[in-house]
């Protein structure tokens, strides 16, 4: 099975330079998938002032020869805040790959893939505007790399600053601003591999802001935290939604979904289940069929909780 490429190369204008419009209105529907059979309630709707992160038409992905997303129909605006839920195994992780054109879809009659508005992308130049924070960091160098350096690889997407690399001091105040805003500024001078694991979560969302992106992809933010580093990083990625950042959050706990986040998109055995507001999908009978075991949910204070 071969797998075309379907992005290119594209060089935007600084972030200062793009118009900035988040007053625009849109119309969150949603489409549910049971079975085999798609029921299409309405279509997501998005203003041209706020414009397309990701518009994905009948894709679908394979890793290997084995083909991991199928028939995805998928639309979401520049700036949302939006959760994709699902069980592990169910292609939350590829999905998330396809949107940073780390896997491609299967080229096909109908199959349409686009992000933010462009069929083709260089990886490099599309980083520019995205923030991908990942589980761990990109490799063991990182480990001996101080929490200020960490967070300025992020604009070279390196593991550790290389001799080749020009470090501007820019660049320097940038990575200390950004630690700031995630209240880490202590960890700018302390070793990655000394800091405990939400100290590693919180320098790892740094390094996904440094570039000032459009919108930040985060895959699983709570895992191997306690909860006082899950508490923490929910109210730092709290402050970042309410400050517009456009944010993509992949996980299979409900708890890390923020208040902030209104649309759901549930995903069961790489296709997606449901699609829809928050308050209409994260109810005891849709998570039931999505996870396949009895729930109880409770809310409180703007999180959901499930037992």
């Amino acid at each position: 099975m071969r797998i075309p490429s379907i992005f290119k190369l594209k060089q935007i204008p600084p972030r200062s330079a793009r118009r900035d419009d988040n007053n625009g209105s849109r119309a969150v529907k949603w489409r549910v998938t049971s079975g085999g059979v798609s029921v299409n309630f309405s279509d997501f709707v998005m203003t041209s002032d706020r414009g397309s992160f990701v518009d994905m038409e009948h894709a679908s992905v394979a890793r290997g020869e084995k083909v991991v997303l199928h028939d995805i129909s998928l639309r979401i605006a520049s700036g949302e805040h939006i959760a994709i839920l699902g069980p592990n195994g169910c292609g939350k992780s590829t999905l998330i790959k396809t949107m940073t054109c780390e896997c491609y879809p299967i080229a096909g009659e109908g199959v349409r893939a686009s992000i933010f508005g462009r069929e083709r992308w260089d990886v490099f130049e599309l980083r520019k505007r995205l923030g991908v924070v990942a589980a761990e960091f990109p490799s063991e160098r990182t480990l001996h790399t101080l929490g200020r350096d960490a967070v300025i690889t992020g604009f070279f997407s390196s593991s550790t600053i290389w001799p080749e690399l020009h470090v501007t001091e820019a660049m320097r105040e940038r990575a200390a601003a950004v630690l700031d805003q995630l209240e880490a500024g202590h960890l700018a001078e302390k070793p990655v591999g000394e800091m405990s694991a939400g100290e590693m979560r919180r320098v790892l969302i740094g390094r996904a802001l440094v570039h000032d992106p459009e919108m930040l992809l985060i895959d699983e933010p709570s895992n191997a935290l306690d909860l006082a580093a899950q508490s923490e990083l929910r109210q730092s990625l709290r402050r970042l939604a309410q400050r517009g950042v456009g944010i993509v959050l992949i996980t299979h706990h409900l708890a890390d979904i923020l208040p902030e986040i209104d649309r759901v998109v549930m995903l069961r055995a790489g296709r997606i289940f449901a699609d829809g507001p928050k308050s209409e999908l994260l109810t005891e009978d849709r998570l039931q069929k999505l996870f396949g075991v009895p729930v109880t949910v409770g809310r409180r204070d703007g999180f959901y909780h499930v037992w």
